[in-house]
């Protein structure tokens, strides 16, 4: 047997087929528990495909249902101040396939959606997610085409919500320093972190 496998029929000399109940988990719509799980999550990570034609991935984040759940088939997710690399974003407007991989703290599952997505600034979407007089930068539209709740065991070996297992921030340099060190800046680590967490608190909204 060759050591890389290329096509699905070469997995599945490694792999078994899958479960009934793996296979039949998936919905095509919103059913009222990922409506639950959904509306208590505050983090999410979305997938997109860039046009050279690799994938990339993002993290999402906000109060507890920050995304919205318009009905059996749509989500609306607004999109927050960031880096303006706009990757996602310009990421959709070539290629519309999303797919996010929702988290709820405490909760050894997940919730998979997978979709397609659309981009707008109409009005009536801007006003609704509003905090503290702030709009969004713009709102996405996401149409389900698959949902289904994800499987603990990934969550359940990472221990990821087992505060024992927090690794202390000062195993690693802090952002700043990671910054100057990768970016080769002539500032000081310290001006660095304190602009960060300034533009943190100033732009989170």
């Amino acid at each position: 047997m060759s050591e890389t496998m290329q096509d699905e029929a070469a997995l599945r000399t490694v792999y078994r087929e899958p479960s009934d109940g793996a296979v039949n988990k998936q919905l095509s719509y919103l059913d009222p528990h990922s409506k639950t799980f959904i509306s208590l999550s505050p983090f999410l990570c979305i997938g997109t495909s860039r046009p050279d034609g690799l994938a990339d991935v993002s993290p999402r984040g906000g109060e507890a249902g920050f995304v919205h759940v318009l009905d059996d088939t749509h989500l609306a997710m607004p999109d927050r101040p960031g880096n303006n690399r706009l990757d996602t974003l310009t990421n959709v407007t070539h290629a519309a396939a999303v797919g996010l991989l929702f988290f709820l703290p405490g909760f050894e599952e997940m919730v998979r959606v997978n979709g397609v997505a659309t981009l707008s600034t109409a009005p009536d979407l801007m006003n609704r997610f509003t905090v503290d007089g702030k709009p969004p930068r713009s709102v996405m539209i996401i149409e389900t085409k698959e949902v289904y709740f994800h499987c603990t065991k990934a969550l359940r070996r990472s221990e990821l919500w087992n505060s024992q297992k927090q690794v202390p921030r000062e195993t690693m340099p802090s952002f700043g320093q990671i910054m100057r060190d990768q970016m080769k800046l002539p500032v000081p680590a310290e001006v660095i972190d304190m602009a960060l967490d300034k533009d943190a608190k100033d732009n989170l909204y």
